[in-house]
């Protein structure tokens, strides 16, 4: 059976790389299922209740990572 996903390249920061493992690790998930379901679940806050969220969300957050 053919798995229809979608192979993107991805580049991150070995810190920000580390925090995803770290929380991987947590949820006993791969690396790369840890960050389909944080897109998946960013993807359904953006349209929760039918709305999308305010513009701001699209400004890169500071993060300490």
């Amino acid at each position: 059976m053919a798995d229809n996903k979608k192979q993107i390249p991805l580049r991150l920061s070995p810190r920000l790389y580390d925090a995803i493992t770290s929380w991987a690790e947590d949820d006993f998930r791969s690396v790369n299922g840890q960050i389909e379901y944080l897109l998946t679940e960013c993807v359904r806050q953006r349209k929760k209740n039918g709305k999308y969220m305010p513009e701001e969300l699209d400004v890169p957050p500071q993060l300490d990572i």
